[in-house]
């Protein structure tokens, strides 16, 4: 009986381990190479450095483009879009992160104060 309950909880506890290990966490995009996102569009070289899971616009209001992760490294991530003749790299910690509601899923990120994909406005992160 002991050894059944032990195994049952190391279970449960290995299953919510792996589970919020490819969750996104609040101001960090978690993200591994062919993944495919939403990511500013503007020139090289702008700061905002917006993420998100859906479709929308960029809080320096360009629209996003649909990329793919092509590699990712710690604290960045570089990304391939038919839009692009060439790779550009992300920051994946955002000093702002979306303030929506619990079920959302648009975990958008930024470098910029502004607004979400959702339309909620970004809080800073701690």
């Amino acid at each position: 009986m002991k050894k059944t309950l032990f195994v049952s909880f190391a279970v449960v506890i290995t299953m919510l381990m792996v589970s919020l290990s490819f969750a996104d966490e609040g101001n960090k995009m978690v993200l591994k190479a062919g993944d495919e996102i939403y990511v500013c569009n503007c020139p090289p070289g702008c700061p905002c450095d917006d993420m998100s899971r859906n479709p929308g616009k960029c809080t320096c209001g360009t629209d996003m483009v649909k990329a793919k992760v092509t590699k990712v490294e710690t604290g960045k991530a570089n990304f391939m879009a038919s839009a692009w003749d060439k790779e550009r790299t992300y920051k994946t910690v955002g000093k702002y992160a979306c303030n929506c509601p619990p079920g959302c899923k648009c975990n958008t990120i930024s470098q910029n104060p502004g607004k979400c994909t959702c339309g909620t406005e970004m809080k800073e992160a701690k």
